[in-house]
């Protein structure tokens, strides 16, 4: 057997000034603590969220695209050090660094505090050369309280890998066209394209739910809603691949469990989300607590939605739930209902009809992101091919600066781990 990937947890809290702690598996290398100031801290996250997409203010996306500092290398980098100095203390950047040094890669597993919930660590710069992605492997910890939950079920992948996918792909959501605020995030797909292509791989295994005869017909189904779900999910499933919307609660609403994924449900359906038109979401909340309170004879959540060993969600902020106190948001929900292992976003996404009509490219990044995410999730460890696909995106941005490659798409993917 191989030597085991050196592994540190790194923990963090808010106190007006951020606590960090590390430690070590093993105890190969000293323990750490460090006190970071709090400025620096709110100087860098609000240069990051000048950065971000904001598909609901005027212009936002585009500004993102265009003129945000993840639109230029030079901007990008300078954002990339600012983190870094404000969130990597020295002694722990020296043991990452000695290890690199070695031809050791180790795994970073964080627990970022709410305030830095969104920052995109694997692109902090502490070397000019250097970004994290080059030097470890980094996940982030899924909420203990949700890991150790009574009466969760996990479920394995090694137990469970040859079971079906199961892919809710850019499903029609009632009331809402196809160019409106819940509408379609992939665009007219035409059975071309890498995305296409690896439907068509897994509809050729007959590992595909819904199944199909072609790729198209897979994308844009309006009969995948959460009473779909539950049977499909119910009858074994190896993974879970969502690609749609999210609504995620605002931090301040102290809300996590009112995050909000949008199927093909219709108005009438059971649940504890407010309808929009002739729609109504299935939320975190209803992922959780199943029919409680809902029904004279309620169903628990996990009972009705068995959640899979591994679930990626792609979608804007589906991983939002680190940006509050309690943390019971749907990456929460996913792993209270059995997944081991979740890959979901920090903040929105832009479209590849977005990227082509703000930014000018010809390029269908997002379709590339989901097919990567989808092939680590069939690996071993998929961190490891997520991890190597990141650092070849880093390549290709530090080469050709093309917007395509930037951090702005790719960076905001997180993998949970428990």
């Amino acid at each position: 057997m191989g030597t085991p990937q050196p592994t540190v947890t790194v923990r963090m809290a808010d106190a007006g000034d951020v606590y960090m702690s590390w430690r070590w598996d093993g105890d190969i290398a000293p323990r750490g603590a460090a006190m970071l100031p709090g400025d620096p801290i709110a100087e860098a996250v609000s240069a990051l969220a000048d950065a971000l997409p904001k598909p609901d203010a005027p212009g936002g996306l585009g500004r993102a695209l265009t003129t945000g500092a993840f639109a230029s290398m030079d901007a990008e980098y300078e954002l990339a050090q600012s983190l870094s100095r404000a969130l990597l203390p020295y002694g722990l950047a020296v043991q990452l660094h000695e290890f690199y040094t070695r031809g050791v890669r180790p795994h970073i597993r964080l627990q970022p505090s709410p305030r830095v919930a969104q920052v995109p660590w694997e692109i902090i710069a502490p070397d000019p050369a250097l970004r994290l992605i080059d030097i470890a492997d980094v996940s982030l910890l899924a909420p203990a309280g949700v890991v150790h939950a009574p009466g969760r079920r996990a479920r394995s992948w090694s137990a469970d890998r040859e079971l079906p996918v199961v892919a809710v792909l850019d499903p029609r959501v009632p009331g809402f066209r196809a160019d409106s605020a819940l509408g379609s995030v992939l665009g007219r797909m035409n059975g071309a394209g890498a995305l296409s292509e690896r439907v068509a791989e897994h509809l050729a295994r007959q590992r595909l739910r819904p199944d199909a005869p072609e790729p198209v017909e897979v994308f844009r189904r309006t009969d995948l809603d959460r009473k779909w779900l539950s049977e499909t999910l119910r009858a074994g499933a190896s993974r879970l691949i969502y690609v749609g919307h999210v609504t995620a609660a605002a931090p301040e609403s102290g809300q996590s469990e009112s995050a909000e994924l949008h199927l093909a449900c219709t108005a009438d359906a059971t649940g504890f989300a407010e309808p929009l038109r002739a729609h109504r979401p299935l939320s975190a909340k209803d992922l959780l607590l199943g029919t409680h309170t809902l029904h004279s004879e309620p169903v628990a959540g996990l009972d009705l939605w068995p959640i899979p060993s591994r679930v990626a969600l792609i979608a804007c902020e589906s991983g939002g739930d680190l940006r509050f106190t309690e943390a019971l948001g749907l990456v929460a929900a996913m792993i209270n209902g059995g997944a081991e292992l979740v890959t979901a976003t920090r903040w929105p996404l832009p479209t590849d009809l977005a990227f082509q009509r703000l930014a000018g490219t010809t390029a269908a990044p997002l379709q590339d992101l989901i097919c990567a995410i989808d092939a680590a999730h069939d690996h071993p460890n998929p961190l490891h091919p997520l991890t190597t696909w990141h650092r070849t995106r880093l390549t290709t941005w530090r080469e050709t600066g093309a917007i395509e490659h930037s951090p702005l798409l790719w960076s905001a993917i997180a993998t949970f781990h428990t």
